[in-house]
């Protein structure tokens, strides 16, 4: 069972000249996005998470999903392999921060595509790290932060897990200490020692216990591992991969904070947030979302009850999928006729 090839239907591209990044480097870069149901009055930004690819984005736009009737705009967050990255774009910067990425997307929609406000923005994973930066760098221009399988801060045990795959890549024979694209090789061993590593956090104990596996095809654990998430990062690039693990590693929204103070940061955000963990996420477990909630002055808490563990969120089980669409579409139509009406027009 080979990954599928990339696809880039309704993918489109803009150039931001000169942009300058946190870290200090100033240069051109690119930015991938898709818009969906571009007629739609109320727009909803989506951005991608690890791992995954514009068209690979759960969005909720199906005819009976919660945002069939918005238009929504999935952005690739920079690193990602289709914005600009390590591996499209010559120069590009060491390390960058989730403040880059949002920046970057608010330049895409304003000054691009002419939006003067958001609906909500939603995300998965680093997707949904990226939602929170966006509620405090520009705490008027969206009504709702909607944070699926995510967090405001990267814990501890989430840096420490990160830290395995990425040595796994990095000490591989064929990653050459970082060389390998002057000997014109492909660490193919690193990127697939990296996704074995990476394969039993994503999900739950409760899931191989039920050998869930099988119901995707796989006869056993083994070929699961391989063919799923080994082959799947074996498409990858290998510093693309890498920046994005140490970005997330950093993620930390009191960044934005002038006493860098997270929790004050989480205390400051004006839009309404929807916490959604997963009940078995290892590494953005619901006692993390608990503690987050209790600094938030509009949120409120669904934690997904699954045994997907982190990829729940994804959408990689149409149970859990259907179930989120419909906490979605409640949280943001309970509040579309009183509140949402007087945010639109402080925007304006």
């Amino acid at each position: 069972m080979s990954p599928p090839l990339y696809d880039d239907t309704g993918v489109e591209y803009y150039v931001i000249p000169s942009f300058k990044f946190v870290s200090g480097p100033s240069t051109d870069i690119r930015i991938a996005y898709r818009c969906i149901n571009p007629s739609a009055q109320k727009t909803v930004c989506i951005p991608t998470c690890f791992g995954g690819r514009i068209n690979t984005t759960l969005s909720f736009t199906g005819s009976d999903q919660a945002l069939h009737n918005h238009r929504v705009i999935v952005v690739a967050m920079l690193a990602n392999g289709e914005s600009s990255s390590p591996s499209n774009h010559p120069g590009f910067p060491k390390d960058i921060d989730y403040r880059d990425c949002v920046n970057a997307q608010y330049h895409l929609l304003t000054k691009h595509l002419g939006i003067k406000g958001l609906e909500a923005v939603v995300g998965f994973s680093m997707g949904g790290q990226q939602a929170y930066y966006w509620a405090c760098m520009y705490p008027r221009f969206t009504k709702y932060v909607i944070a699926i399988c995510s967090s405001a801060k990267t814990s501890l045990h989430n840096y420490a897990f990160l830290e395995g795959p990425k040595a796994a890549l990095t000490n591989s024979i064929d990653y050459e200490d970082g060389a390998y694209r002057t000997k014109g090789v492909k660490p193919t061993r690193g990127l697939r020692a990296f996704g074995r590593t990476y394969c039993a956090w994503a999900l739950s104990a409760h899931w191989f216990r039920e050998r869930q596996f099988e119901k995707l095809g796989f006869s056993n654990v083994e070929d699961f591992i391989t063919l799923n998430w080994e082959d799947a990062f074996e498409t990858w690039d290998p510093e693309d991969l890498l920046i994005l693990a140490k970005m997330w590693q950093a993620g930390d929204i009191g960044k934005t904070h002038a006493d860098e103070d997270y929790l004050r940061a989480l205390e400051d955000i004006e839009a309404k947030v929807l916490v959604m963990p997963s009940r078995t996420d290892t590494y953005f477990p619901p006692e993390d979302s608990e503690v987050e909630l209790r600094h938030l002055k509009h949120g409120e808490l669904a934690v997904i009850k699954t045994v997907w563990g982190h990829m729940a969120g994804g959408g990689a089980n149409e149970d859990d999928t259907i179930w989120m669409s419909d906490r979605i579409a409640k949280f943001i139509g309970a509040r579309t006729s009183l509140v949402g009406g007087l945010q639109e027009t402080s925007l304006e």
